[in-house]
């Protein structure tokens, strides 16, 4: 582990306590403010691009890290456990969506210890991509877009990844290369008669 990502770790681990101690709202707040501008452009791309629904995903992901936090093990990096509830919680929220149901807001839930969570457009959003190849990436099946975005948008590692999905290292490569294929494919004009997401 790096200096940096050492001295982050420490910093996380030191806010995480005083959270859990006593609740702190500060504590909570800084590592709010740490690690959300990370977790955005992931829940802005799983829920195909609305800024609404990737608030909803990113204030229901702390909301579960609040409750979860005194039980994590610090056996992966906080933000790495931090994205896999954001994936999860996105997952939900395009399930929802496809079921008709509008995915379930979380605007009336009380945060944790009072802590409100900041409103009004959320972390700026990253640089347009061209609409051809986010309409790609949206197209993609989940299991390889999950991938995609995780590991090149993201930077996860496939070891990273397979813990944060549960699927095996060499599952996570073989998404991320079949996700980069369909993408050619598409983007070149070729199509895809391949189904399924591997």
């Amino acid at each position: 582990m790096s200096g940096g990502a050492a001295d982050l770790e420490l910093d996380d681990r030191a806010l995480a306590a005083a959270y859990i101690a006593a609740r702190d709202e500060a504590a909570f707040r800084a590592l709010y403010r740490r690690h959300t501008p990370a977790l955005w452009p992931m829940a802005l791309r799983m829920v195909g691009g609305s800024e609404e629904s990737a608030r909803e995903v990113i204030q229901e992901t702390w909301l579960r890290a609040a409750g979860q936090l005194p039980r994590f093990r610090w056996e992966s990096a906080l933000r790495t456990w931090l994205t896999g509830i954001a994936l999860n919680c996105a997952r939900e929220a395009v399930r929802a969506e496809r079921r008709g149901h509008p995915a379930a807001t979380f605007h009336d839930v009380e945060s944790p210890a009072g802590v409100g969570f900041p409103t009004g457009g959320g972390p700026a959003a990253p640089r347009a991509e061209p609409m051809d190849l986010a309409r790609a990436v949206d197209a993609l099946p989940e299991g390889y877009r999950t991938v995609l975005v995780l590991h090149d948008v993201e930077g996860h590692t496939h070891e990273e990844i397979a813990a944060m999905l549960g699927i095996e290292t060499v599952t996570s490569r073989s998404q991320l290369h079949r996700a980069r294929r369909r993408l050619r494919e598409t983007l070149s004009g070729g199509g895809t008669a391949e189904g399924g997401e591997g």
